[in-house]
Formats: C-alpha cells, structure tokens, sequence
C-alpha cells in the first residue's frame, strides 16, 4: 500500500517527468516541492512539462540553476523530504540534498541499465542500432546511473522505427515502474538489485551538431543517425547541398554502382552516396547554413 504520508520532494522535466508528477499527485502522494528548469534554448518543447502540473495544482516549484549551495542544502533539508524521486531532471543533484531523504532518493533512468548510462540513452540506443531500449529507476548516486535497481521495463525498438515512434512507449515503461515501485519506496522497504558494472555503457550529452551526417559510413549508420535525431528532436542535416538539407524520414537505397560517399546522384528525391549504398531522402526541410 502506497504510503501517502510520506514527504515526497520531486526533481523532474520532460515528458516523464510530467507524467510520473501527476501519476503521484493522481495516487494521492504528499508531494511537497517541484524542482525542474528550462527548455535548452535549441529544444522544440513537445511536451507538458512538471512545472505546468505543479503550478496548476499549487505545489511548489523551484527552478535553481545549480543545486550545489548552501541555500538549497537548507532549504531541502527544512521541507524534511521521507523520499526524494528525480525523473529526467538533468541537473546534478548533491549528495548532500539527495542523502537527507529519510527512505532514500531514486532516479528514473531512461535506459535498461547497467547499458547506456549517461545522457540522451534512447537517441543513443537508436543512432547505434540497439533493438530495445528501455527505462530503470535505481538509488541515487554521487556518480551517474550506478546506483542498485529497484525496477525496470524493456522497450523494443524496430529497426525503421524513429525515436518520435519509440518515446511514447518509453514514457508508458516508466508509468509501469513507478507503479510497481510506489509502494515499495513510500515505505522505505524497496528490493534493490546491484548493476552488472561489467556490462555497463555510457554515453554523453549530444549537440544539435552531432546531427550532421558523415557519408563515409554506411547506408545503415546514416540511417539510424536520422531517425536517432529526427522529430521532436533538430534531426540530422548536411551541407554539402546548396542550403543546408534537414532529412527528417529516409530510406536505405541500393550499391552505389562506384559513386563516392558524399556524390548527390539525385535532388528530387534527395539521393546521397554513402560508404555501401545510397540514402534516399522521403522528407527533408530546407535551412540557411550558419
């Protein structure tokens, strides 16, 4: 049974985040304090963020840019919190704030640990051609994504899915944790599994300039590239035509009968020579070059 006493201080952005806040507003969860932050000023803000829902709901809301001062270490320790939760927040959190949680603090990873710690975990997974993907919330941390599973869903990704296709599934494999593990972590009593640091991977942050696509690698990296990227993220782009090409959608043409990576065989539809065979654009938006 879910212990709706407990203090719950909430850390939590993007889609996740507003769902998992309003799955423990829904359960009826003393959530006494939101912390959140901004868009990144190159993101397209696709979703309801928490700060929406804690505003619209009267909790409140914090949107530090750092969380390692003094002021926040009172300040968190005077709302007295029994559970710390942080889903998608991207702001280091201190052990000194995340230690005071009196049944512990967790985090919501978006990855089937111990694989793809680190930042971005499902474009990562796409752009490298993974087949599943996945989401896991584990104890808090000083480093990142190491600490002992309390649980886990799988995602599976096929291989012409793009990452708009997969995100969704992502956010309902993270509804299905925290719902297992609810009970559990309001009353400090949760089952906690070490990772397998053997098979551990990390990944860092990416740029909208990791997007640009290199023709010397094959048709099939090219491909995952842009669906790893396309929307709602800034997609993948090249220069080498005359303004600079957004592909949003592709597919994987035949041998490029000789062409070197990079040749232009066609502009309607876009046709590229990669290392192997040719990318076909099926979608593409016109930008001007910085």
């Amino acid at each position: 049974m879910i212990n709706t006493e407990a203090r719950i201080v909430f850390f939590g952005f993007s889609d996740v985040g507003y769902r998992c806040l309003k799955y423990l507003w829904d359960q009826g969860c003393n959530v006494v304090a939101v912390f959140t932050h901004d868009t990144d000023a190159h993101e397209t803000e696709w979703f309801e963020t928490p700060e929406s829902f804690a505003k619209k709901e009267f909790i409140d809301v914090f949107k530090p840019t750092t969380l390692k001062t003094e002021k926040w270490f009172r300040k968190i320790k005077y709302m007295k919190p029994d559970l710390i939760l942080s889903c998608y927040y991207r702001n280091f959190i201190p052990e000194e704030i995340f230690s005071q949680a009196k049944f512990g603090a967790y985090n919501m990873h978006g990855s089937y640990l111990p694989t793809y710690r680190g930042r971005a975990p499902l474009n990562w997974a796409v752009i490298n051609g993974e087949d599943y993907t996945g989401v896991s919330l584990h104890v808090m941390e000083k480093s990142f994504d190491t600490g002992d599973i309390v649980a886990q869903e799988k995602v599976t990704i096929a291989p012409d899915e793009y990452v708009g296709d997969i995100q969704p599934r992502v956010t309902e494999a993270a509804l299905k944790v925290l719902e297992k593990a609810l009970p559990s972590l309001t009353n400090g009593t949760p089952t906690l599994a070490p990772q397998d640091n053997s098979k551990a991977s990390y990944f860092g942050r990416r740029t909208p300039e990791d997007g640009r696509i290199d023709f010397t690698k094959s048709a099939r990296e090219v491909f995952n590239l842009i669906r790893g990227v396309s929307r709602p993220y800034p997609g993948a782009f090249t220069d080498i035509t005359p303004n600079r090409t957004i592909i949003w959608r592709a597919k994987i043409g035949e041998g490029t009968n000789g062409a070197p990576p990079g040749e232009i065989a066609s502009a309607s539809p876009l046709k590229i020579a990669c290392a192997d065979k040719f990318i076909i654009a099926e979608e593409i938006e016109e930008a001007q070059k910085p």
